[in-house]
């Protein structure tokens, strides 16, 4: 009754660190470093604009997003990556970006590449939604090792000429959620020039773009531009999540070619759930802001210089370039885990709850993910007891 496809699936990284702790009593007060939430201040204006905007919920919202809004996203495009981009036929609203990454794979995926079921690549570690598009499009899902000895991003180039040939898409993450690693310039350029040699798009999750310590991370768009590379090479997914600490307002976009835009917009008329309209108002002034933008940084710039104090000592420790997760290496994760749980109730999550088992290894299994989105005070309590935990 039930396709196949899905029938292996596992349990959802969160539901399996509830069932791997939840059955235990926490050995001291609880600290959350588990989920991705910013715990930032929002923009302070942010309801004022929803408020002033509300009688927009009497309105169905425009699928695509307002005029308003997708201009918004343009400018902030061309201040941020000198790109020119047109809002009517380049940018689509999103209801929270994991949606438009599923949704691309379904509107570009073709149903075969060089005759033969297409490939989509994807990161190991990775954000689950690219593996759970590629399944269900009927693509075969080829998990790519991001470790230590890859820069934590992954090598496509290493894979077989014939797995390339028939590879349709790459998910890519940069800044990489969990690991922190920023795709440099070079990077891209190798993967861009990959991709133009074996006809496959890049979907490019750049959704921790905003937080980072020093140098702003490129952007895939914008380097593919500047190679010259085709116009639907790049697909790339934006969100206000992590830039403006807005996780609830559900407000992302995705931005790319004329004809892959064209496609996911044909694909969401039929089955996605715009964004409110007074959100979708209230999103346009966010993106158009900067401000709370640099003071968000600032606080992450704080708590990654905590974290390098508390684990300098650490063996393997590895200061993340961006993003606002620190990758520890610990002997087995799911141990360390519910370890620290036990004896302290510091909360983190196993990375292999993140990662798939290829040739009988997980890539995941030695390294807790440690999400750095609490307070200042709070997770600087939360760092200093795991360390002292696992570490000592």
């Amino acid at each position: 009754m039930f396709p196949e496809r899905f029938a292996n699936l596992p349990a959802y990284a969160f539901p399996r660190l509830r069932a791997l702790l939840d059955v235990h009593e926490p050995g001291g007060p609880i600290v959350h470093m588990t989920i991705g939430e910013p715990k930032h201040a929002l923009p302070a204006w942010i309801t004022e604009v929803i408020t002033r905007e509300a009688a927009g919920f009497g309105k169905y919202p425009p699928n695509d997003g307002s005029p308003e809004l997708r201009g918004a996203i343009a400018d902030w495009l061309g201040r941020r990556y000198d790109l020119d981009i047109d809002p009517d036929t380049q940018v689509m609203a999103l209801n929270g970006t994991r949606e438009g990454l599923y949704n691309a794979a379904m509107a570009l995926c073709p149903e075969s590449k060089a005759g033969k079921r297409p490939v989509i690549l994807t990161p190991n570690p990775f954000y689950q939604v690219y593996m759970i598009a590629a399944i269900s499009v009927g693509a075969e899902p080829i998990f790519v090792p991001a470790t230590a000895q890859t820069g934590h991003l992954p090598d496509y180039a290493s894979l077989p000429g014939d797995v390339l040939d028939r590879t349709a898409m790459a998910y890519i993450c940069s800044p990489a959620n969990p690991q922190g690693a920023v795709a440099d310039r070079a990077y891209w350029e190798r993967l861009i020039a990959l991709a133009e040699h074996h006809d496959f798009r890049i979907l490019a999750d750049e959704c921790y773009s905003e937080i980072y310590r020093n140098t702003p991370p490129p952007g895939a768009l914008q380097i593919a531009k500047e190679m010259g590379a085709h116009p639907e090479r790049v697909v790339i997914f934006h969100s206000l999540s992590k830039r403006s600490n807005l996780p609830g307002l559900r407000s992302g976009f995705v931005a790319g070619g004329p004809e892959s835009l064209r496609r996911i917009k044909q694909l969401r008329a039929y089955s996605g759930a715009p964004l409110p309209l007074p959100l979708q108002q209230a999103a346009a002034t966010v993106w158009a802001d900067e401000t709370h933008v640099e003071e968000n940084r600032r606080l992450y710039r704080e708590k990654f210089d905590l974290a390098d104090q508390i684990f300098a000592d650490t063996p393997g420790y590895a200061a993340p370039e961006a993003g606002f997760f620190l990758w520890l290496p610990v002997p087995d994760g799911e141990t360390a885990a519910l370890k620290l749980w036990r004896e302290t109730g510091v909360r983190v999550l196993p990375g292999a709850y993140l990662s798939r088992d290829t040739e009988g290894e997980n890539p995941g299994a030695g390294y807790i993910r440690v999400a750095m989105v609490a307070p200042k005070d709070e997770m600087q309590r939360g760092l200093i007891t795991l360390c002292d935990c696992l570490f000592a």
